[in-house]
This record gives C-alpha cells, sequence and structure tokens, in this order.
C-alpha cells in the first residue's frame, strides 16, 4: 500500500512536470518567433548605423542569423538543457548578464508574495469572520478597488506622495558594488507598487474560499460553542480553503513577474525588466528567450507546488 501511495504521487509529480515543461518550451518557440518577425535584426540592432551592408552581413553569420530560425532555436535548446544559455547579440554570456538582475527580480518576487500573504490572510480571515459588518463590506469594496489598479499606476502615485511631497523615500535604485540595490530601503517602493494590486486580488480569494467553509458542520459546531475566532479561522476554515488559495498564490506569481517591467523601468531598478527590455531593443533573441526561460522557470515550479498542495489537501480532507 505504502509503494503504491508512494508511485502514485511519484507519477503525479513527473506528469505535473511534463506538461508544464512542455508548456514552457512552446513558450520559448514562441518567443523566437516572435523576435524573429521584429523590424531589423540583432546584427542591425548592435552595430553603429553607419555599419556597411558587407559588415552587417558579417555579423549576421557571426550571430548565426543565416541560419533558419528553427534552426538557431533549436540549438539554443539543447545548451539550455545542459544549463548553457549562450552568448548574447553583443557577445557576452547570457549568464553573466542575468545573473545579478534575475537575483534582485527574485527579491523583488518575494518580498513581495509575502507582504501579499500576510495582508491577504489576515484581511481576508477578519473580513469573512464578520460578514456584513462595515469591516467586511469595507475590505471587499477597497479590495475590488485596488485589483482594478495597473501596478505602473500605483507606482506613479508612490513616486508623487512618497518621493516628490513627502519626501520620505528614494523614487529610483541606485545600484551597488555588488549589482543590487545600494539600500534595503530602495526596495520598499518598487515592493509596495506590486504587492498592492496583489493584495486586492489575494484578499477577495482568501475571503471566497474561507467563505466557503464557513456552512461546513465542523466549523458551525465551533462557532455555537464559542471558540475564539482566531482559532476557528486556523483550524477550523484555513484548511479547507488552502487548495484555492494556494492557486491564487501561484496565479499572482504571474502576475508580477509580469508586472516587474513597469515598476523596474519607473524605479530604475536593476532586475530582469531592463535586461527584456535591453534584449528586445537589440532584437537578442537568445536573450529574450533566456529572461523567459528563468521566469517561466519559476512560474512553473510555483504552479506545480500549488498542484500539490492541492492534491495533498484534497486528499487529506475529512
Amino acid at each position: 500500500m505504502v509503494e503504491r501511495l508512494s508511485g502514485g504521487r511519484t507519477a503525479l509529480v513527473a506528469g505535473l512536470l511534463l506538461r508544464r515543461t512542455a508548456l514552457l518550451v512552446v513558450l520559448l518557440a514562441l518567443t523566437f518567433l516572435a523576435v524573429e518577425v521584429l523590424p531589423t535584426d540583432a546584427a542591425r540592432a548592435t552595430l553603429d548605423r553607419e555599419a556597411s551592408p558587407a559588415e552587417v552581413a558579417a555579423r549576421r553569420i557571426q550571430l548565426g542569423l543565416d541560419q533558419p530560425v528553427v534552426v538557431r532555436f533549436l540549438h539554443w535548446l539543447g545548451g539550455l538543457a545542459t544549463g548553457d544559455l549562450g552568448a548574447s547579440a553583443r557577445g557576452l554570456p547570457i549568464w553573466d548578464v542575468v545573473g545579478q538582475p534575475f537575483r534582485n527580480t527574485l527579491l523583488l518576487g518575494a518580498l513581495t508574495l509575502a507582504l501579499t500573504v500576510l495582508f491577504a490572510l489576515t484581511l481576508g480571515g477578519v473580513s469573512v469572520l464578520r460578514p456584513g459588518r462595515l469591516l467586511d463590506r469595507v475590505v471587499r469594496s477597497t479590495s475590488m478597488v485596488i485589483l482594478t489598479l495597473p501596478e505602473f499606476v500605483v507606482a506613479n502615485a508612490l513616486v508623487v506622495v512618497f518621493a516628490l511631497w513627502l519626501h520620505l523615500l528614494p523614487a529610483v535604485t541606485v545600484a551597488g558594488s555588488d549589482g543590487g540595490p545600494r539600500s534595503p530601503v530602495m526596495l520598499i517602493l518598487p515592493v509596495l507598487a506590486l504587492t498592492v494590486r496583489q493584495i486586492g486580488w489575494n484578499t477577495q480569494i482568501v475571503r471566497s474560499a474561507l467563505a466557503e467553509q464557513l456552512p461546513a458542520p465542523h466549523v458551525d459546531s465551533a462557532i455555537m460553542d464559542g471558540l475564539p475566532r482566531h482559532r476557528i479561522l486556523l483550524r477550523y476554515l484555513l484548511p479547507g480553503a488552502v487548495p484555492t488559495i494556494a492557486a491564487g498564490l501561484a496565479t499572482s506569481v504571474g502576475m508580477v513577474l509580469g508586472g516587474v517591467v513597469a515598476v523596474e523601468t519607473i524605479f530604475n531598478f536593476p532586475g530582469m525588466g531592463a535586461v527584456l527590455v535591453d534584449a528586445i531593443t537589440n532584437r537578442d533573441a537568445p536573450l529574450v528567450a533566456a529572461v523567459v526561460a528563468l521566469t517561466g522557470s519559476v512560474i512553473t515550479a510555483v504552479l506545480v507546488a500549488a498542484d500539490l498542495v492541492r492534491a495533498w489537501a484534497v486528499g487529506h480532507r475529512p
């Protein structure tokens, strides 16, 4: 029996990884094709405007642009399988280009998700235990409003209020000698700009998921017994709501990484957003694909983890 359950879990994980990996490969192929159809190419974009046709042709051969896009993609994908991201259009190893910016973006995303979990669980839990009251109405209406605000709107508003009016926080990020933000204070506004919308999204999900558990007999019994609200929330409501909450947080990872480009640009944050913008400007398909591969791998890992959490929670429901 134990061996059967263990084999079932292994097959589940393998199936999830296979499906998510296949989707990522398709996304990477579409990325190469999207860069291919853009006007001009990496050879022209990385040379001076005065470059002669002969120099452009030589540069195209050097970058392998004389080969079909399918051949270039398969060659790059083969290197990716061994951990080799290749070289950028400017001749730099892509790992050197994306290493520190990727760590910076991961830090930004991790702080964003930590704050999102803290506020969403708190607000959603407080709201659902006081249905119909003023606090519940305020939480629901406020979370709905901030959910509609794009990250760049929130970022600009934060700059105006905290940097220009109050002079409390820096409006731009200055990189230190290690390539990261020079001061932790410089993380506050970018993190807030990414967090606000996610709090709205996840508060709605948390409240809805917890509300679905309220009619359960064991929850009703706990309420009738007069147990403290925090105990009802943590012991009786939250376990059954975990699958839905995990799915919402997994979705937030993709939303956060999607909003990173705008937020990092506004705050001059040294992350993957700046790398992606520069790669697209240079029509650098391998570098664009590397950014997609790294961020896509993070999203894939989180989605698989969320799938496993949901499967575990459903399997352990009473």
